[in-house]
């Protein structure tokens, strides 16, 4: 039996482990990747190209890096592809119903959330942020919608407490890499059929933005403790110590919740044992922090070479 020729569209790091599997599976033949164009990034604005660019050149499969996915010449170079299937993930652009209708099997998508919740951009950050006892990845049919189209298949992971955006980000990856190996061959076969998204309960993960990273104190330490974990290692929580001269920023990795009292946004106790900060319910322990243009340091470290004052505040 010939293999399925499909089209790969990815661009950030989420899509390597889905491309990867797909690759090496011998049912599948990835027969080109679209990702958006290499961008200027650094202090010297060289072009870089996407993880997802790097990973085919390493495959040696065709490349199509279009400015626009709905641009008509790109959507022909697609359709001179022939693909059976295009499967999306982490792509960064809404697809066009041209492109939708080009394959045979139009267009699967990896999207990492329990859909309809967390539709849009940031679905693993503000699962965290919201503190969602458990996430997952869907592996859904694609509409011209934005992550509106119907389920062919899904699996859950719990958040754990000790997970941030990174770690829950690698293990969703794999998770959806190979729930889309074992979803492909049912749906081509017409044993997997695909179901309508619930009408109730859907949710959007807008895009994340470096402000959302900065600390209200006046929140309960619960909540600032999962915004925390949502936004490390980008855009980091972080906080400005107020000084008569200029605030200080200070970045925050690690923490925990304490049970204790004391007004939102002051310092209660600075020892080894951590930096405790006051919060608009309970208090939140900083373990590990990092000034700006300094290094990320133990709590115990950082006291060290720089002491703070009994009721400090922070905002």
């Amino acid at each position: 039996m010939m293999p399925l020729r499909i089209v790969f569209m990815g661009t950030a790091e989420l899509a390597c482990a889905s491309l990867e599997k797909l690759s090496a599976d011998n049912r599948f033949q990835v027969a080109g990747v679209v990702t958006q164009p290499d961008k200027p990034k650094g202090r010297q604005l060289q072009f870089q190209a996407s993880p997802v660019k790097i990973l085919a050149q390493q495959l040696s499969v065709p490349i199509l890096q279009p400015a626009r996915a709905r641009d008509e010449a790109f959507i022909s170079q697609l359709r001179e592809l022939r693909a059976d299937l295009i499967v999306v993930a982490a792509y960064g652009q809404i697809l066009p119903a041209a492109l939708l209708a080009a394959p045979k099997f139009g267009c699967l998508n990896v999207h990492t959330s329990i859909l309809p919740k967390y539709r849009g951009a940031a679905p693993i950050q503000w699962a965290i942020a919201d503190g969602e006892p458990e996430t997952g990845v869907t592996i859904m049919q694609m509409d011209v919608g934005l992550d509106t189209g119907p389920i062919l298949s899904l699996r859950r992971t719990p958040i754990l407490p000790t997970d941030d955006s990174q770690s829950l980000h690698d293990r969703l990856a794999i998770l959806g890499a190979e729930l889309l190996v074992e979803t492909i061959p049912g749906y081509v076969s017409g044993t997997i059929s695909p179901v309508p998204q619930p009408a109730e309960g859907a949710s959007y993960a807008a895009k994340i933005k470096k402000e959302d990273g900065r600390i209200d104190w006046r929140l309960p330490a619960k909540t600032i403790w999962n915004r925390l974990r949502a936004f490390t290692p980008w855009p980091g929580a972080f906080t400005f110590r107020q000084d008569a001269a200029s605030p200080q920023m200070l970045k925050i990795w690690k923490a925990e919740v304490v049970d204790k009292s004391g007004p939102a946004g002051e310092l209660l106790t600075s020892d080894k044992n951590g930096i405790t900060i006051g919060c608009g319910h309970g208090s939140l322990r900083i373990i590990e922090l990092q000034r700006e243009g300094g290094k990320r340091l133990p709590a115990d470290q950082f006291l060290a070479g720089f002491p703070l004052k009994p009721r400090d505040t922070f905002s």
